[in-house]
C-alpha cells in the first residue's frame, strides 16, 4: 500500500539550525571568555557585569547583521543564477532539455528514460527542475536572510545570558571555575541537542563544542591574568 505521509528530512532544518547553533555557541563561548578574561584581571563584580552585558548586546547585533549580510549575499547569487536560467529556458529550450537529460544520465538513467524525465519535469515546472537538479537550489535549503539573522541574534542572547547570570549569583572568588564548569555543561547540552536535531553523532557534537569552548576560555583567562598582572 503506497504511503502518502509527507516525509521530513534533517536537511529541511539546515537553514535555521546552522544559524541557531552558531548563535548559541558564540553567545556562550564569547561571553564566558570575556567574563573570564575580565575576572582574571582582578576586576570588581560591577565591571565584570558591565563587560558581559556589553558583550551580549554587541554580540547579538553583530551576529544578526553578519548573518543577514552573508545569507543575503548567498540569496543574491541564487537569484542571479535563477534569472540566467529563466533566460536560457526562454531562448534555448531544446538545449535545456538536453542539459537536464544529461544530468539524469550521469545519475544512472538510460538515455530514453532520462529524456522522458526531462520532458515531463520541464513540462510541470521547467525552472524548478533546473534549479533543483542543475543548480542545487531547493525550497528545503534555500536561503532565508531574516530567519537566519533572527535565529542567530536570539540564540546568541540566550547563550550569553547563561554565563552572565553567574556573575550576579556566584561569589567572586568562585566565579572563574564556575564559569568554566557551567559553560562547558551548557556547550555539551547545546552540542547534544544540535546533533540530535540534525541527525548527527551526539558524542562528536558534544566533544566538538566543548573542546573549542574550553580552549577559547583558557586562552582568554591567560591573557586576562597577564594583563591584570602587568597593569
Amino acid at each position: 500500500m503506497p504511503h502518502s505521509k509527507f516525509e521530513r528530512h534533517h536537511t529541511q532544518r539546515i537553514g535555521w539550525l546552522r544559524a541557531a547553533v552558531l548563535g548559541a555557541n558564540d553567545g556562550i563561548v564569547s561571553t564566558a571568555s570575556l567574563i573570564v578574561g575580565v575576572a582574571a584581571a582582578q576586576a570588581v563584580r560591577g565591571d565584570i557585569l558591565i563587560a558581559g552585558a556589553a558583550g551580549l548586546v554587541a554580540g547579538a547585533m553583530s551576529m544578526a547583521a553578519g548573518e543577514y549580510v552573508s545569507v543575503s549575499s548567498q540569496a543574491d547569487t541564487e537569484q542571479a543564477d535563477l534569472a540566467r536560467e529563466r533566460i536560457e529556458l526562454a531562448t534555448h529550450e531544446e538545449a535545456e532539455h538536453e542539459e537536464l537529460a544529461a544530468i539524469y544520465m550521469k545519475r544512472g538513467l538510460d538515455p530514453v528514460l532520462a529524456r522522458q524525465a526531462s520532458e515531463q519535469l520541464m513540462a510541470h515546472d521547467a525552472l524548478g527542475a533546473h534549479a533543483r537538479d542543475e543548480l542545487g537550489i531547493s525550497e528545503s535549503v534555500s536561503t532565508r536572510p531574516i530567519q537566519a539573522a533572527l535565529a542567530s541574534a536570539g540564540t546568541f542572547s540566550v547563550g550569553a545570558v547563561l554565563p552572565l547570570a553567574l556573575v550576579i549569583f556566584v561569589p567572586l572568588q568562585l566565579l572563574i571555575p564556575a564559569i568554566f564548569a557551567a559553560s562547558l555543561a551548557f556547550l555539551a547540552l547545546l552540542g547534544a541537542v544540535a546533533a540530535f536535531t540534525g541527525g548527527a553523532n551526539i558524542g562528536k557534537g558534544i566533544l566538538r563544542v566543548t573542546f573549542w569552548g574550553a580552549f577559547a576560555m583558557g586562552v582568554t583567562a591567560g591573557i586576562g591574568a597577564l594583563l591584570g598582572t602587568a597593569v
